[in-house]
């Protein structure tokens, strides 16, 4: 009998993950599981701790970056359409979002409904669960201001709520540690439509001007460093363009390293250690990455 007997519908092996991630790099994952239910996602971490199967949780994969030799793992991605939805309830303001809901779709939504609270979100790519995860935001807010309620479920399966202040919300991180966001609850605020969509179109251009946006990249590689720029120490310490293999350091945002043609995980590893190393010798400032990197 197979590990997965009888949810082969929803597990498949040797699954090519490239094609999961923003930057299209990467190996393959042993299993790869889309349960449509939070009680088939039950079943797969039942099986998984069974048989001492690690376990990666996948959000889009837009800030992700996955080992040339894969995982010998199972990935989860919540995607289907029970993890994808979003309920709204008009009168409070309030919203549900699931993990696999898509971030820029959601941002549109609210603009359309006249509510307001996520239109800082305004061209970063991801999902909900990813974005609640990393507290994802940027020169505009993030999206931890508007969260109230998660609900989460550990590596055993069992299912429970955290709400402010238990919660806690910092730059780029947050004190959640359960496996699994299944989803989670925002408390958004009726607004004008045309003046949250005027916030939205200034953003947007903000970022196309100052963003590689058309390029094969996993949005911001380092934490900006406390009170400074990551970016702008990249910049000072001359590193723009500087390419290992098939990854360059953007000359448009120094803060983002492009995967060009025939680039692999580990050209993007090795950049990132070199800016590291750069910046820590001309600045003596660490870098923190920003992206997760499996391997």
């Amino acid at each position: 009998m197979s590990i997965f007997d009888g949810l082969e519908q929803i597990v498949e092996t040797d699954y090519p993950l490239a094609k999961c991630t923003w930057y299209g790099l990467g190996g393959t994952a042993d299993y790869f599981a889309r349960p449509k239910t939070v009680e088939q996602l039950k079943q797969i971490v039942q099986r998984c701790n069974e048989n001492d199967i690690p376990i990666y949780v996948m959000g889009a994969g837009s800030n992700l970056l996955i080992s040339d030799d894969g995982l010998r793992a199972a990935v989860i991605k919540l995607e289907t359409e029970k993890f994808a939805q979003t309920q709204f309830d008009p009168p409070e303001g309030g919203l549900t979002a699931w993990a696999g809901a898509e971030l820029a779709k959601l941002v549109l939504t609210c603009v359309k409904k006249g509510l307001s609270g996520i239109e800082a979100l305004t061209g970063i790519p991801g999902s909900v669960g990813g974005a609640v995860k990393m507290n994802a935001g940027g020169n505009f807010g993030d999206i931890g201001a508007a969260v109230e309620t998660v609900t989460l479920m550990d590596s055993q399966g069992n299912i429970f709520e955290k709400s402010k202040p238990e919660l806690m919300f910092d730059y780029r991180c947050t004190n959640i540690t359960a496996k699994f966001i299944l989803n989670a609850q925002l408390k958004l605020a009726p607004a004008d439509p045309e003046q949250i969509m005027r916030t939205v179109k200034e953003i947007w251009i903000y970022k196309k001007n100052n963003q590689p946006l058309n390029t094969k990249n996993s949005g911001c590689i380092f934490k900006n460093p406390r009170g400074g720029s990551a970016g702008a120490l990249i910049d000072r310490a001359g590193l723009k363009g500087l390419q290992i293999g098939g990854a360059v350091v953007s000359e448009k945002h120094a803060n983002f390293i492009i995967a060009q043609k025939n680039c692999k995980s580990r050209d993007v590893m090795r950049l990132t250690d070199a800016i590291k190393e750069r910046v820590k010798e001309q600045f003596g400032i660490e870098l923190e990455l920003e992206i997760e990197i499996w391997n």
